[in-house]
Protein backbone atom coordinates (compact mmCIF):
# COMPACT_ATOMS: atom_id res chain seq x y z
CA UNK A 1 0.00 0.00 0.00
CA UNK A 2 1.12 3.47 -0.51
CA UNK A 3 4.03 4.76 -2.17
CA UNK A 4 6.58 2.01 -1.50
CA UNK A 5 9.18 3.37 -4.18
CA UNK A 6 9.96 6.88 -1.97
CA UNK A 7 9.24 9.89 -0.30
CA UNK A 8 7.12 12.17 -2.26
CA UNK A 9 7.63 16.00 -0.94
CA UNK A 10 4.29 17.24 -1.26
CA UNK A 11 5.52 21.39 -0.44
CA UNK A 12 8.05 21.77 -3.43
CA UNK A 13 8.41 24.92 -5.16
CA UNK A 14 5.25 26.16 -7.33
CA UNK A 15 2.72 23.97 -4.97
CA UNK A 16 1.40 26.65 -3.54
CA UNK A 17 -0.30 30.41 -3.15
CA UNK A 18 2.02 33.48 -3.17
CA UNK A 19 2.04 35.88 -0.35
CA UNK A 20 1.75 38.97 -2.45
CA UNK A 21 -1.28 40.30 -3.63
CA UNK A 22 -1.67 39.67 -7.01
CA UNK A 23 -4.36 38.65 -9.51
CA UNK A 24 -4.81 34.21 -9.59
CA UNK A 25 -6.50 34.67 -12.72
CA UNK A 26 -4.38 34.29 -16.24
CA UNK A 27 -5.78 36.65 -18.81
CA UNK A 28 -6.33 34.96 -22.15
CA UNK A 29 -4.00 35.33 -24.79
CA UNK A 30 -5.51 37.94 -27.64
CA UNK A 31 -6.90 36.23 -30.26
CA UNK A 32 -5.02 35.42 -34.17
CA UNK A 33 -6.22 37.83 -36.28
CA UNK A 34 -7.05 35.61 -39.43
CA UNK A 35 -6.98 37.27 -42.92
CA UNK A 36 -8.83 35.72 -46.05
CA UNK A 37 -7.69 36.10 -49.72
CA UNK A 38 -10.35 34.81 -52.25
CA UNK A 39 -8.63 32.53 -54.34
CA UNK A 40 -9.27 30.58 -57.80
CA UNK A 41 -7.91 26.74 -57.68
CA UNK A 42 -7.49 24.74 -60.62
CA UNK A 43 -8.63 21.22 -60.32
CA UNK A 44 -7.25 18.86 -63.57
CA UNK A 45 -8.71 15.90 -63.71
CA UNK A 46 -8.67 13.70 -67.54
CA UNK A 47 -9.61 16.22 -70.26
CA UNK A 48 -11.61 18.47 -67.69
CA UNK A 49 -10.29 21.62 -65.82
CA UNK A 50 -12.24 22.94 -63.10
CA UNK A 51 -12.34 26.61 -61.09
CA UNK A 52 -12.71 26.53 -57.40
CA UNK A 53 -13.59 29.49 -55.87
CA UNK A 54 -11.50 29.21 -52.53
CA UNK A 55 -10.84 31.36 -49.41
CA UNK A 56 -6.79 30.93 -48.46
CA UNK A 57 -6.65 31.51 -44.70
CA UNK A 58 -3.20 33.65 -43.32
CA UNK A 59 -2.44 33.48 -39.75
CA UNK A 60 -0.01 34.12 -37.43
CA UNK A 61 0.55 30.90 -36.37
CA UNK A 62 2.72 28.18 -37.58
CA UNK A 63 0.72 25.98 -40.45
CA UNK A 64 -0.72 29.43 -42.17
CA UNK A 65 -1.62 29.69 -44.87
CA UNK A 66 -4.19 27.15 -45.03
CA UNK A 67 -7.48 25.78 -45.96
CA UNK A 68 -10.99 25.50 -44.35
CA UNK A 69 -12.30 22.29 -44.28
CA UNK A 70 -15.44 22.92 -46.21
CA UNK A 71 -13.15 24.45 -49.18
CA UNK A 72 -10.57 21.46 -48.81
CA UNK A 73 -14.01 19.16 -48.78
CA UNK A 74 -15.31 21.20 -51.95
CA UNK A 75 -12.07 20.69 -53.50
CA UNK A 76 -11.91 16.79 -53.14
CA UNK A 77 -15.54 16.99 -54.03
CA UNK A 78 -15.04 18.39 -57.39
CA UNK A 79 -11.65 16.17 -58.24
CA UNK A 80 -14.04 13.01 -57.37
CA UNK A 81 -16.73 14.21 -60.16
CA UNK A 82 -14.78 15.07 -62.32
CA UNK A 83 -12.91 11.66 -62.42
CA UNK A 84 -16.70 9.93 -62.36
CA UNK A 85 -17.44 12.01 -65.33
CA UNK A 86 -20.36 13.40 -63.15
CA UNK A 87 -20.09 17.09 -64.53
CA UNK A 88 -23.50 18.09 -63.15
CA UNK A 89 -22.55 17.41 -59.66
CA UNK A 90 -18.75 19.08 -60.22
CA UNK A 91 -20.34 22.20 -61.82
CA UNK A 92 -22.19 22.66 -58.36
CA UNK A 93 -19.14 23.72 -56.45
CA UNK A 94 -16.82 25.40 -59.92
CA UNK A 95 -16.75 26.21 -63.48
CA UNK A 96 -16.06 23.48 -65.62
CA UNK A 97 -13.79 23.43 -68.87
CA UNK A 98 -12.98 21.12 -71.51
CA UNK A 99 -9.79 20.39 -72.71
CA UNK A 100 -8.60 19.80 -76.37
CA UNK A 101 -5.03 18.50 -76.99
CA UNK A 102 -3.82 20.54 -80.15
CA UNK A 103 -1.37 18.35 -82.35
CA UNK A 104 1.12 20.67 -84.00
Amino acid sequence: MGNTEGKIISGGCGHGLQARPAALVQRFSEENVVRKKHYTKLVHEGEYVAEVDIEILYTEEGWSPYLSVDDSQKLDDVREALRRGDLKHASQYARIYSLTPIAL
